[in-house]
């Protein structure tokens, strides 16, 4: 029996750790924070202003970022994106976007600070 309690604990040492790591291989955190400071599209949905709390996760093979409203009672959203290699550490979290027809801003790329890596939408 006590062997058993500690090939599950190895089993699960082996499998999650690699899982937190996997952000920091990328040169990403899997969390980080940013402030729209106008309404922006993300992924064809309008988000409003203020703060949001954003997770990069795996579906499968792809990257997807989730926005997670501070300010405001809205559903999660869940937006695909690739990674592209920055030179070097951003010295500063950054959101670059187009305006649209309608001249709402649309979210194009998301760097974090301390981050290797950009999102690109």
């Amino acid at each position: 029996m006590h062997s058993f309690k500690i090939m599950a604990l190895v089993v699960c040492v082996l499998v999650v750790l690699p899982l937190g790591m996997a952000g920091a291989d990328l040169g990403i955190r899997e969390t980080g924070r940013v402030d729209f400071v106008s309404p922006i599209r993300v992924a064809g949905t309008l988000l409003p202003a203020g703060e949001y709390l954003v997770r990069h996760t795996m579906e499968g093979e792809e990257h997807v970022m989730v926005f997670q409203s501070v300010n405001h009672k809205v559903q999660d959203l869940k937006a695909k994106c690739q990674l592209a290699q920055l030179g070097k550490k951003a010295d500063q979290t950054r959101t670059v976007y187009q305006l649209n027809a309608a001249n709402e801003r649309v979210l194009q790329e998301l760097v974090f600070a301390g981050d290797t890596a950009k999102h690109v939408f």
